[in-house]
């Protein structure tokens, strides 16, 4: 019996491996559409095949993550197990509809970044896309129990934290700025978009912080 149950929490754990890697593949794709048509500063022909890469990305995770959820609920883990993984999914997934969120904007609203805040947005994009990175790697030391997951905790708050900071410039920036009062209404919320990226990878590190904390409690 216990050996059963063992073979299904190693499927439950291999398969959110493979909802990582799926994740890295969506963030990916969505940096490769920015660079290719927002940061570089003019709409590219290849973006619509970009974002539609980008979906499937995501739309494969959706499915693994609902595998993980069949599997679970075929009581490969405990019921407190079970609650504290299908919440930590949940919360990883809004990441990748946050990626395609950011690509709609620029689809539909026609987006062009103002080159005085395309230094600073690149920079969001950076720090933000390494505290989904970080994300990845507490998961993994979550099961695997392979590094510091305190240390891995640190560095995403301090990440968001700083890509707080850069956000409130870039909006500074854009108010200071003599364009057009919608065009800063649409600069504004698209880079309060980008700047959820870091804020929901620092909702889902504290998250992981909480399962850890209970699994020595």
């Amino acid at each position: 019996m216990l050996s059963f149950l063992f073979k299904k929490q190693s499927q439950v754990e291999n398969l959110i491996y493979v909802y990582l890697d799926t994740l890295k593949s969506t963030q990916k794709s969505f940096l490769t559409a920015l660079e290719a048509c927002l940061l570089n500063g003019a709409f590219c022909e290849n973006f619509e095949y970009l974002i539609v890469q980008t979906h499937k990305f995501e739309s494969k995770a959706d499915d693994i993550r609902e595998e993980v959820k069949s599997l679970m609920y075929e009581k490969a883990l405990i019921p407190e197990s079970r609650g504290d993984i299908m919440l930590l999914l949940d919360a990883m997934d809004i990441i990748p509809h946050l990626f395609e969120k950011v690509l709609y904007s620029i689809q539909t609203q026609k987006l062009s970044l103002p080159d005085f805040i395309l230094s600073d947005t690149k920079e969001l994009i950076k720090i933000s896309l390494e505290c989904c990175d970080l994300m990845n790697r507490e998961v993994i030391a979550l099961f695997k129990k392979n590094e510091r997951m305190r240390d891995l905790l640190t560095q995403i708050d301090s990440n968001e934290s700083h890509c707080d900071h850069i956000e409130r410039r870039i909006i500074t920036k854009l108010f200071d700025a003599p364009i057009d009062p919608f065009q800063k209404l649409q600069m504004k919320e698209l880079i309060g978009l980008i700047g959820e990226i870091s804020d929901q990878a620092d909702r889902v590190s504290k998250r992981i912080n909480i399962i850890n904390i209970k699994r020595r409690v």
